[in-house]
């Protein structure tokens, strides 16, 4: 067997072992992405979840945060009298009650209230995307895209040749799904994550010490779920956009709209500030830090 056969052979096996790895992440993707970026209250009805969340103000998180309430007091207690002899300036007692009573309701209350964020973010997106589908005639989705994806760049053909630009587009656009998933899990995660806490966050707001805790948890959380608008709004745009089958421009302009939404968290942690899902930029982070 002379070099040139050899040589051929191996990049034959490159490619069919890339043909399968594009087909079956690409495959795999379609009703994943759309149920984790396009998230709405359900993402709060797991039984688990429930536990941990707590069915009354005698079990789960909302326990904790109740008796830390006590706590509150005790501490605001302990302050007063103390202010007594420094003469240092608290504020009112009654003033203290007042704001301790709405925290309360408000902390008992705060699954609800979160409830509510939650569904009225992704009405918004949804009525976005409800705009894209009555404009375009077809549903704003990354079911959608991905279906656009293939048409334009052929990620399920037969045969792809890795070593050409259409092979590098290919291996770009699966790659950037990729990202997409482990980004919009980790947010998925976080939301999560935000929910549980809010009990505490309510809490905080009863003393003037700890009032930063829930306007930084109100902060993250809010961002978490802006850039499901900002998602929206990428893909109407996307849509919005003629592509060519086989035109080269139209390839290059599909992995510029992945970009974009791989970069929607950074637009929106740079306009508003919070915490990164992205997940090459925490990774490269984890890596300076052991330098």
């Amino acid at each position: 067997m002379d070099s040139s056969t050899i040589t051929q052979l191996i990049i034959d096996t490159i490619n069919t072992i890339f043909q399968n790895l594009f087909s079956s992440i690409t495959n795999n993707l379609y009703s994943v992405l759309d149920n984790i970026a396009f998230i709405n209250s359900d993402i709060l009805q797991n039984s688990y979840l429930e536990k941990i969340l707590g069915t009354s103000t005698t079990n789960g998180i909302l326990l904790i945060s109740n008796s830390l309430l006590i706590a509150f007091i005790i501490y605001f207690s302990a302050k007063l009298m103390l202010s007594n002899f420094t003469y240092s300036k608290i504020e009112a007692p009654q003033q203290f009650l007042l704001k301790l009573i709405l925290c309360a309701i408000c902390m008992n209350f705060s699954y609800f209230i979160v409830n509510q964020i939650i569904d009225i973010i992704s009405n918004i997106s949804l009525a976005i995307r409800d705009l894209g589908e009555d404009l375009y005639g077809k549903k704003i989705c990354f079911s959608e895209l991905i279906n656009s994806i293939n048409t334009t760049v052929s990620i399920e053909s037969n045969s792809i040749d890795i070593f050409s630009i259409d092979g590098l587009l290919k291996g770009s656009i699966t790659l950037s799904l990729l990202n997409l998933i482990f980004s919009y899990s980790l947010r998925y995660i976080m939301v999560q994550l935000f929910v549980l806490i809010a009990p505490f966050a309510f809490l905080s707001l009863s003393l003037q010490n700890t009032s930063w805790f829930f306007k930084s948890w109100l902060k993250n959380l809010f961002a978490l779920l802006f850039i499901q608008i900002v998602i929206s709004l990428i893909l109407l745009l996307i849509f919005s956009i003629s592509y060519s089958d086989g035109n080269l421009i139209s390839k290059f302009l599909y992995i510029g709209a992945m970009f974009a939404l791989i970069k929607a968290n950074s637009f929106v942690k740079e306009f508003i500030g919070s915490i990164s899902t992205n997940i090459s930029t925490n990774i490269s982070n984890s890596f300076r830090s052991f330098k």
